[in-house]
């Protein structure tokens, strides 16, 4: 075997262990092979030496005997109604052969520490411990044993303290043991053969008479308001509410966040805040004549102008503030309440709010003072640390503006508990459904405060498939699995509870991110890219946990080509899954039968990253992409036209069979070169969607309104105005324009002929 040959080989034994897979299928059923180059950049991106064949081999066997290195394993997590029977452990030898046995001298011991508070310490005798084996690592023995795992666990976060002592050692290790339920949280609404159905919006897209040119909280109660109470619908879903830049073009995005963790001021409902009615400056400003005109034209533009709305609304909160100040945060005397309620909000919140807020203290300033610093990475070394001694002396003498941050949340996390709480009292069993992103802005201030949870060097996307035909790169870094394993999932947890309140269901973007990401090179196509491996049932035990804790339903967007078993196991989980109309098809390119579909399924028309419902019956996605060069060549386009219309034509005969359309109508959609969306083809989509045996029915409001534009045309940036397109009815027209009440209607009817109603405890 040559060099290379040996080498490439034990470069493929390092990527296998590193979760590389070697090869892909495409939608098309073409096989994609790794080349080395790729393995190379991908290992050396996860922190692998490769310089040489030794470097190389070292790294095997490392990566070989990483478990049997410590003294246990750092972090369990097990499930409560199957914990294990034993806990392992390893110690060095005092001699340099194998054996058979564990030394006659050593003494255990572990200390336990409930999350709750409660301990316990126990001591196992000679006969309590088994021996499991031995390995001989780089010329010394190591011994592996076990004793009995602690009983009776409750579900939670707990430390276990492991002690071992032999004549001349002592070894001492902390495991964190998480237990988790067997299954995340089913709403007592979607029990048993409960059924309920949804509407999907951009809150930003909200029209209103009231709000200054993007939907704002305000907007959205009045909205929830409606849609319980006309709509009869029992979950309103919003794209993810992260906290942004809000520059246009590229800081728009929900999916590209600056932070998971905290949300976007952007949808504050400034006249509700309290502060708002003793500012005179925010009254003088708002009172302006060229504010008035301003607040006109961005209610007036047909697509959310975030910019300008962010200037606007940054100015008077930051007036606003100032009120507070001396309201309450700076007031001699006794606190007022509101003060005390903001300190406990700050006090829970901890060193996640402080990072957050300092970080937007820190890019304000550069902003002022240093314009042409575009991203943290550009700023002075010292405050690209946030445990520096700089970023310490700047909190401390900017700490008002870093307060005025933290004071943005509170509003925010005011505003949207007031809506879940209108919405639940309404009679909803559920409310809000949120939406949690899949990566993050890899300059903004999670990836500023917790570095090291991404691998920079390469970037997540998605290999070629029908809807982008050369391939998708999002930008983003992948996460780094290593690091949120030895933080104990920590930061991961946290994620999915902040994301879970205030709301009854979580949509998880991208849940095969658990399972495996395409990980692409940058500079390089998209298909050059490899899938990497994630231990997935670690995040599923913890996401179980979050769940249950937080009583949220969680909706996993499992769309696109899937491991086999990933379905399966997402269902043990009692994790909804998530099923387009557009995609649930035989291998023959069918329509599925209703009763075909899962119960335990969210089902739906389409995502903001496909066409709507009318976009995809006009085809104006087809034409769009390829007037905006996302067709390679002109035989893909005019053959994705033909395919789109023998879908059509499929889909009519389908709905046709099953009896949702007319055989009139049938005929003549078919009769037509072209079908185009009529009424009574719209009512059978909704009506084939709420027949379904899925237990929730989500409707976006594009397709509701039979809107033609999608939110998003992934693979642009500036071509088209992603993320900015508002609602085509507002907010008061909702209740009575004729227009609006006829879609209203329609949907109405066929969730109450359903069953998928609002059951109001009046009987309404």
């Amino acid at each position: 075997m040559s060099d290379r040959e040996e080498y490439q080989k034990w470069l493929s034994r390092l990527a296998a262990l590193k979760g590389i897979e070697p090869e892909y299928w495409d939608v098309w059923g073409h096989l994609h092979s790794n080349f080395q180059e790729t393995q190379i950049k991908i290992l050396s991106a996860m922190g692998c030496r490769l310089g040489s064949l030794g470097e190389l081999k070292k790294e095997v066997q490392a990566e070989e005997n990483r478990d049997w290195r410590p003294v246990t394993e750092p972090i369990l997590i097990v499930s409560g109604d199957a914990l294990p029977k034993e806990l392992t452990f390893q110690i060095p030898a005092n001699h340099d052969k194998e054996t058979d046995r564990l030394p006659p001298d050593i003494q255990v011991r572990i200390n336990i520490k409930e999350e709750s508070g409660n301990g316990s310490n126990h001591f196992f005798s000679q006969k309590q411990l088994l021996f499991k084996g031995a390995k001989t690592i780089n010329g010394r023995v190591y011994l592996r044993g076990s004793l009995p795992f602690p009983e009776g666990l409750p579900l939670g976060y707990h430390q276990i303290f492991l002690t071992l002592k032999q004549t001349n050692y002592r070894f001492v290790q902390t495991v964190k043991v998480i237990v988790c339920p067997g299954q995340t949280y089913l709403p007592l609404v979607l029990r048993g053969i409960g059924k309920r159905a949804g509407l999907m919006i951009s809150l930003a897209g909200l029209r209103s008479k009231n709000n200054w040119g993007v939907g704002d909280f305000g907007d959205l109660r009045e909205l929830v308001r409606w849609a319980i109470d006309v709509l009869q619908v029992e979950v309103i879903g919003l794209l993810p509410l992260h906290a942004l830049s809000n520059h246009e073009p590229y800081n728009i995005s929900p999916y590209y966040p600056s932070s998971r963790l905290y949300r976007n001021p952007i949808y504050l409902n400034i006249p509700e805040i309290e502060e708002y009615n003793y500012s005179p400056k925010a009254w003088k400003i708002m009172m302006a004549p060229a504010t008035q005109e301003l607040l006109a034209e961005l209610r007036d533009c047909e697509k959310v102008q975030f910019e300008k709305v962010d200037t606007l609304k940054r100015k008077v909160l930051e007036n606003i503030f100032e009120t507070f100040l001396v309201r309450h945060w700076k007031a001699a005397g006794q606190k007022s309440e509101r003060q005390k309620n903001f300190q406990a909000y700050i006090n829970n919140e901890g060193k996640l709010l402080d990072h957050y807020a300092v970080y937007c203290a820190l890019t304000a300033h550069f902003e002022r003072t240093n314009p042409e610093f575009q991203t943290w990475e550009q700023w002075p070394h010292r405050f690209q640390d946030p445990y520096s001694r700089e970023v310490k002396i700047f909190q401390e003498n900017h700490w008002q503006e870093v307060l005025f941050h933290k004071y943005l949340q509170w509003q925010v996390e005011a505003q949207l508990s007031e809506v879940q709480e209108m919405a639940l009292q309404s009679g909803s069993g559920i409310g809000l459904y949120h939406d949690l992103a899949l990566g993050i802005d890899p300059w903004g201030a999670d990836s500023w405060a917790y570095r090291g949870f991404t691998i920079p060097g390469v970037r997540v996307g998605a290999p070629p498939d029908d809807f982008s035909p050369k391939g998708q790169d999002w930008g983003f870094f992948p996460p780094n699995e290593e690091k949120y394993r030895q933080d104990g999932y920590e930061l991961f947890a946290l994620e999915i509870r902040k994301n879970s309140r205030p709301g009854g269901a979580l949509r998880i973007d991208h849940i095969m991110k658990f399972f495996r990401l395409f990980w692409i090179l940058e500079g390089r196509d998209p298909q050059e890219g490899a899938y990497v491996r994630y231990c997935l049932e670690d995040y599923l035990k913890i996401l179980a946990l979050e769940s249950v804790r937080n009583k949220t339903l969680i909706i996993g967007e499992d769309l696109g080509t899937l491991p086999n078993q990933l379905s399966e196991i997402l269902h043990r989980y009692g994790i909804f899954s998530y099923r387009l109309f557009y995609f649930e098809k035989d291998e023959s390119g069918i329509l599925k039968s209703p009763e075909i579909y899962p119960d335990w399924a969210l089902a739906s028309v389409s995502t903001h990253d496909l066409p709507t419902l009318a976009g995809f019956w006009g085809m104006d996605d087809l034409i769009l992409r390829k007037e905006l060069g996302l067709f390679p060549e002109e035989e893909p386009f005019h053959q994705a036209l033909a395919d789109r219309i023998k879908d059509k034509r499929r889909m009519i005969d389908r709905l046709h069979q099953l009896g949702f359309l007319s055989e009139e109508e049938a005929c003549s959609l078919q009769a037509q070169g072209e079908p185009v969306l009529t009424e009574e083809l719209h009512r059978a989509v909704l009506s084939f969607l709420v027949s379904t045996k899925a237990k929730l029915v989500a409707l976006s409001q594009e397709d509701l309104f039979l809107g033609k534009e999608q939110l998003n045309l992934p693979g642009t940036v500036t071509a088209y105005p992603n993320w900015s397109r508002k609602m085509q009815y507002s907010v008061e027209e909702l209740w009575n324009h004729p227009e609006a009440r006829k879609f209203i209607d329609r949907y109405r009817e066929l969730i109450e002929k359903s069953g998928r109603g609002v059951k109001r405890s009046d009987g309404n």
